[in-house]
């Protein structure tokens, strides 16, 4: 959905985002096994956040892997941004909010470290311009290749939820949003089964 969030918007946005990570600072993921970080910082908000590190692989928790308490919530105009375009009836439980530096980029993936399928992922970009591949749900499979901007909202949902994707780029200096340059891609997910809410604290 290209240019989907105004200038306006997304300056608003952005604080939110900074309030967010006053609350819960970035930190670096790092990939199960090997321990290698990855290339963006990152953090959550919601009532779960996704994390990985060496010991534990990719998973959900309740709470900040560095400083040990709960994620803040998800910003009012992203839970009206999925009412308005995710196509499913229950909110979403988890906000990803990933920092690119000019030189960060994110293999192709699945986003399969959820329970429900059927919600789908949706990602808002912010900042410097991207170029982000999509492709099918084997690894194997094609992929195609476009440039996301500042305001543009992705939705992967139905047949295109398990598609494999990644960012092989960033085009430094092509936005003026962000004070230091630099892109913000906040990935609002909904993680467990309706009715499982309760379950959060054993996720993952």
């Amino acid at each position: 959905m290209p240019g989907y969030l105004s200038r306006a918007a997304q300056e608003a946005l952005v604080e939110d985002v900074r309030r967010v990570v006053q609350e819960a600072p970035l930190f670096v993921p790092a990939m199960p096994r090997t321990g290698k970080e990855m290339s963006v910082r990152m953090t959550n908000c919601g009532s779960l956040g996704w994390v990985t590190d060496k010991e534990r692989g990719y998973r959900y928790q309740p709470t900040h892997p560095v400083t040990g308490t709960p994620w803040p919530p998800i910003p009012d105009v992203l839970l009206e941004l999925w009412r308005d375009v995710s196509a499913y009836p229950h909110p979403p439980q988890a906000c990803l909010v990933n920092f690119y530096s000019p030189d960060a980029k994110m293999g192709l993936h699945q986003d399969r470290d959820e329970e429900d399928f059927s919600a789908p992922v949706v990602s808002v970009s912010l900042g410097d311009d991207c170029l982000f591949r999509v492709g099918q749900s084997t690894r194997e499979g094609g992929t195609k290749s476009f440039k996301l901007k500042s305001g543009d909202v992705v939705v992967l949902g139905g047949e295109g939820r398990l598609c494999f994707h990644g960012v092989d780029r960033i085009y430094p200096s092509t936005s003026a949003l962000l004070r230091n340059g630099g892109r913000i891609n906040l990935t609002l997910r909904r993680v467990t089964y309706p009715g499982r809410e309760a379950d959060l604290q054993a996720f993952g």
